[in-house]
Parts: structure tokens; C-alpha cells; sequence
């Protein structure tokens, strides 16, 4: 009797350890799936071209985008003044004109330095490849001292320095007219977005009511909850992403300019650019600023690494904790794995954007599941 019970009991325990494992063995898969399906979901838009028509479609429609991006930006702090009584019109008027200041004084102060330091930094491509050059010739002779040929790699590396300064002569007059078009076709957009969003900004709060009228009655409540999370996930994440940024720009501009490098600003510019991309963006940023550093002077370039390394430092410790906190909420892992999928796909765009996206596909699979309760359906849960 006590040995048939207590056989009884040893099955049910290991019954236990089996559904319990086969529970997390289907979470595993129920999570791979997803990712699955969101691989798959973006191989197929790509191999359909349904990106490039998307592509053309957003250059031709940039300043509506733009708009509305500045428009949703600024709603918040027109939304702030409308609680203190002041009339809608006033306060997208007042902070439009805040805007615009900081615009033109930011431009008044920084465009000159920008232009004057692209300028100098041009004029000395010729020098640094030079430099570049005899640095190489004593890294090669300090070869010399061992039974080692190198000569066919030191040519090559030469020819191509040489063909590097060649293209750079030949192709810099179209370079800058390149640059100098995109310049002037993103400031237009820019412009006619800055349009496009005051008038947006002053029936920004209708657009969504609009919105949900389009929508079943059944589907407003869940429609304007799931809305609210997304758009309050993607605007601490923009808010939080530009305040870094400028603290990046600000402090790495110190920086670089202590260190003596070439054109701080531009260099610190680029390394604010490329810190929109988690965990690749800082080292993608610095690897510029210490080459240029080293062809100046070996001093120089400690320098860049040192002011590169403290700024991580407080970006990692002060900035990211202290302004981005937990906005994203997701595991670092996700974050990494979003990065290689989207650059695949889309490049250095895709890195940009990959937090975001994955940030608003969590959102809106953990509001279906509370909804619906896929998970516990799949696991078989009760």
C-alpha cells in the first residue's frame, strides 16, 4: 500500500518536471516564432521591392513626415501652456517662435565654426596622407630588423594611399556638389516641414480624434490604450535620444579640442550621429576621430582615445541612467539581435531605427496578449 503511494507520488513530481519543461520549451519557441515570422514578414517586403517603393515614397513625402514629426515633438509643451488657460493658436504660435530661435541661434553659432573647420580639414587631406605615409615607413622599417619581406604588402598599401589622394583630386570638385545638393535638398525639406507642422500643430489634437472616428465603436477603447503606450514608449525614447545626443556633442567638442585634434566639432558631430545606435553607434563614431588623431601626432591621438573613453564613460554611467532610464525596457540581447537583422536588411538606417520599431512591436504583442491571452492559450495555461 505505502510503496504503490509512494510510487504514486514519485509520477505525479516527475509529471510535474516534464509539463513544466515542456511549458518553457514551447515559451522558447513561441518567442523564436515571433522573431521568425518578423524575419520572414521583412525578407518577403524586400524581395517584393516593397522598401524601395517605400524609400521614394517617404523622399517625396519628407516634409509632410518631417511635420508631423515636429508637430508630435511640440504637442506636449502646447498641451502644457493650454492647461494654464492660454489659447491653443498662442501657445503653438509661442512655441514655434522658441523653435525657431534656437534654430537660427544654434545655426548663427555653430554654422561658421562647421564651415571654417570642413574647410581646413579639407585643405589638409594632402598633409595627413603624407603623415599617414611616413608613419607606414616606420612601422615597415621597424620590420626591417627581421627576416621578414613585406615589400609586396608596403606597395600595395602605398598604391593605395596614392590612389585614395588621386580620387580625392579628381572627384572633390563633384564630391562637394554632391554634398552641396543633398545639403540644400534636405534644408528645403526641412523648411517646407517646418510649414507643414505649425499648421499641423494647430489641430495636432483632432487628428487622432479623426483617427478613432475611423475605427469600429468596439475597437476605440482598445485603439486609443494601445496608441497612448506606443506614442508614450516612442516619445521618452526621441526626447531621451536627442538629450543624449547634445550631451554627447557637448562634452566629446571638449573633449577632442583639449586633445588637439582637426576640426573637434565635426568629428564630436559625427560621434552625437552615430550614438543614435545602441552599443555599436559609440565605437562606429570614434574610430575617425582616433585615426586623424594618430596621423597628427601619436600625443593627439591618446588624446582622442581618452576623451572617446571618458565621455563613454559618463554616457554609460551619468547620461543613458539618469535621462533614458528603462524607457525601452528591452533586454540587451533583443536590442543586439534587432541590430544585426535590421542592418541586414536596410543598413545603417535599419540600425537607427531598430530600437524603436522592435520598442513598438513589444508594445503592441504585449497589449494583444493581455487582450487575448495568446501566450497562456499557447502554453496552456489556465
Amino acid at each position: 500500500m505505502f510503496l504503490k503511494k509512494k510510487d504514486k507520488e514519485i509520477d505525479i513530481t516527475s509529471l510535474n518536471e516534464i509539463l513544466n519543461t515542456g511549458r518553457k520549451l514551447i515559451n522558447i519557441g513561441y518567442t523564436m516564432a515571433i522573431i521568425a515570422l518578423i524575419v520572414l514578414g521583412t525578407y518577403l517586403l524586400k524581395e517584393w521591392h516593397v522598401f524601395s517603393f517605400l524609400k521614394d515614397l517617404f523622399i517625396v513625402i519628407s516634409p509632410i513626415f518631417i511635420g508631423l514629426l515636429i508637430a508630435w515633438l511640440c504637442d506636449p509643451v502646447v498641451q502644457f501652456l493650454e492647461s494654464k488657460r492660454i489659447p491653443r493658436v498662442v501657445a503653438c504660435i509661442f512655441v514655434y517662435m522658441l523653435l525657431l530661435g534656437g534654430l537660427f541661434l544654434l545655426l548663427y553659432l555653430l554654422l561658421p565654426t562647421f564651415v571654417n573647420q570642413i574647410r581646413d580639414f579639407v585643405g589638409a587631406i594632402p598633409d595627413l596622407l603624407t603623415q599617414v605615409r611616413r608613419w607606414l615607413n616606420d612601422v615597415f622599417e621597424s620590420f626591417s630588423y627581421y627576416d621578414f619581406n613585406i615589400r609586396m604588402i608596403q606597395d600595395q598599401i602605398y598604391s593605395s594611399i596614392e590612389n585614395v589622394g588621386k580620387d580625392i583630386t579628381n572627384n572633390l570638385p563633384n564630391l562637394v556638389l554632391s554634398m552641396g545638393k543633398s545639403v540644400v535638398n534636405f534644408g528645403m525639406s526641412f523648411i517646407l516641414g517646418l510649414m507643414v507642422g505649425f499648421y499641423m500643430l494647430f489641430d495636432f489634437d483632432k487628428i487622432n480624434q479623426n483617427l478613432i472616428s475611423f475605427m469600429p465603436l468596439r475597437f476605440r477603447t482598445h485603439y486609443q490604450d494601445l496608441g497612448n503606450r506606443i506614442n508614450h514608449s516612442l516619445r521618452s525614447y526621441v526626447q531621451g535620444v536627442f538629450s543624449v545626443m547634445l550631451l554627447v556633442f557637448v562634452t566629446q567638442s571638449v573633449g577632442l579640442t583639449i586633445a588637439g585634434l582637426r576640426a573637434p566639432l565635426i568629428f564630436a558631430f559625427f560621434c552625437a550621429i552615430t550614438d543614435i545606435i545602441p552599443y555599436f553607434g559609440p565605437y562606429i563614431g570614434a574610430v575617425p576621430a582616433v585615426i586623424v588623431g594618430f596621423t597628427m601626432s601619436p600625443l593627439v591621438g591618446i588624446g582622442c582615445i581618452i576623451s572617446i573613453v571618458v565621455v563613454q564613460l559618463l554616457e554609460n554611467n551619468f547620461y543613458q541612467p539618469l535621462i533614458m532610464g528603462h524607457t525601452m525596457k528591452l533586454h540587451p540581447v533583443t536590442i543586439m539581435i534587432s541590430l544585426l537583422i535590421f542592418q541586414h536588411f536596410f543598413g545603417i538606417i535599419g540600425m537607427i531605427v531598430a530600437t524603436p520599431v522592435v520598442a513598438c512591436l513589444k508594445v503592441i504583442l504585449t497589449f494583444v496578449n493581455e487582450k487575448i491571452d495568446v501566450r497562456s492559450k499557447v502554453v496552456g495555461e489556465e
